[in-house]
C-alpha cells in the first residue's frame, strides 16, 4: 500500500527545521497555511524555567494548555483591557486534567514559566471577538467512552457542547496500552445539517514510557472517504511529540501498544455556522458499538479521575 500524502500528514517528532524560514520557539507548530486548510491550528511551545514567550493571536482564537509544568498567560484584548491567568498546570499529560486560559481574536500575549514546561497553543481562525478567560481544571468533564479493547478516556475541556468559543474545539484522550481508540472509524468531512459537521483535525500525540523507561509507540489509520479533497490514505507509526493532519477521510483505529497508554490531543475547526462536533461511522465497523452494552469498561479506566474527584 501507498500513502501519497504521508508527508503532508504525519509530522514526526524529530523533523528537521524547515529550510523555507526562521526557526520558530515552537516544536509543533501547524498553521492553517502550512497545513493547506483554512482553520484549524496547534502549535507546542516548551520553555525553560524563567523563561517566556509573547505572540500575537491575530486573526485566531486560542486556548493555552499545560502539558506538562505551569505558566501564567497575560492578555491584552482589543480594547486595551489586560488580563493575568496563572495555569497550574499538572505533572504531565498522563497524571490530572489540567486548568486553562482561553484567548481571543486580536489580542496580545505573553506566557511565562517560572519552572519551565510545554504548553499546548491550541487554535482556530474565528470571526468572532469572545473574552478572554480562565477554566480550572475541576471544571474539566473527564468521559468514559466505549468499552473492553475500544474503551478510552475523554477529557472534554474545549468541547462543543461544555466550553464556549467562536469556532475551535479541543478534547484530550487518554488510552490504555492495547486498546484501540477513535475506533469505529468515523469523518467530518462534509457538511450536513444535523447529520455530520466538515472538521478539520489535528492529532497530536504522546505515548508512556514502559515502566523501565523505553519510550512506546502507536499506531493511526486514516482512510479515503471520497467526500474529502484530499483523499487522505495513512498509516503512520506515531511516537511522542508527533502530529497527524487530518483534511478529510476515515479516522481510526488510533492503537496504544500493549504496555503503553496514549494520549492524544484532538483540535478541530471548520466553516460550519454551527459550532458542533457530528460524526459519521464507517458503515462497514460501525456495528461494534451495538457491542459495548456487553462489555465492561476496561477497570484500568479512568487513568486518573477528574479534578475535585478523590474516588
Amino acid at each position: 500500500m501507498t500513502h501519497p500524502h504521508t508527508e503532508l500528514l504525519h509530522l514526526p517528532a524529530t523533523r528537521p527545521p524547515s529550510a523555507e524560514g526562521p526557526s520558530t520557539p515552537y516544536t509543533v507548530d501547524v498553521t492553517p497555511e502550512s497545513a493547506g486548510w483554512g482553520h484549524s491550528s496547534l502549535r507546542v511551545l516548551t520553555l525553560a524555567p524563567g523563561q517566556e514567550h509573547a505572540f500575537a493571536t491575530g486573526d485566531s482564537e486560542w486556548i493555552v494548555l499545560p502539558l506538562s509544568g505551569g505558566c501564567t498567560v497575560t492578555a491584552t484584548e482589543a480594547s486595551g483591557d489586560t488580563h493575568a491567568f496563572r495555569l497550574t498546570g499538572r505533572a504531565s499529560v498522563f497524571t490530572s486534567p489540567t486548568d486553562f486560559a482561553y484567548l481571543p481574536r486580536d489580542a496580545s500575549a505573553r506566557i511565562a514559566s517560572a519552572a519551565g514546561g510545554r504548553f499546548a497553543l491550541t487554535g482556530a481562525r474565528c470571526e468572532r471577538r469572545l473574552p478572554a478567560r480562565y477554566r480550572p481544571a475541576s471544571a474539566v468533564p473527564v468521559e468514559l467512552r466505549g468499552s473492553g479493547s475500544c474503551s478510552r478516556q475523554v477529557n472534554n475541556f474545549a468541547a462543543a457542547d461544555v466550553f464556549a468559543c467562536d469556532r475551535l474545539i479541543a478534547v484530550e484522550v487518554l488510552t490504555p496500552g492495547g486498546n484501540w481508540s477513535s475506533y469505529p472509524p468515523h469523518k467530518h468531512d462534509e457538511e450536513r445539517p444535523g447529520e455530520e459537521s466538515e472538521l478539520e483535525e489535528i492529532y497530536y500525540f504522546e505515548i508512556a514510557d514502559s515502566p523501565a523507561g523505553t519510550p512506546g509507540l502507536g499506531y493511526q489509520r486514516v482512510s479515503p472517504s471520497g467526500h474529502g479533497k484530499v483523499g487522505t490514505d495513512l498509516l503512520a507509526e506515531v511516537r511522542s511529540g508527533d502530529t497527524v493532519l487530518i483534511p478529510d477521510g476515515w479516522h481510526g483505529p488510533s492503537i496504544a501498544a500493549p504496555g503503553h497508554d496514549m494520549y492524544y490531543l484532538n483540535v478541530m475547526a471548520g466553516p460550519g455556522a454551527e459550532r458542533a462536533w457530528l460524526i459519521c461511522d464507517h458503515p462497514d465497523h460501525g456495528w461494534i458499538r451495538s457491542t459495548w452494552p456487553d462489555q465492561p469498561v476496561d477497570p484500568r479506566l479512568p487513568l486518573y479521575p477528574a479534578a475535585g474527584d478523590h474516588r
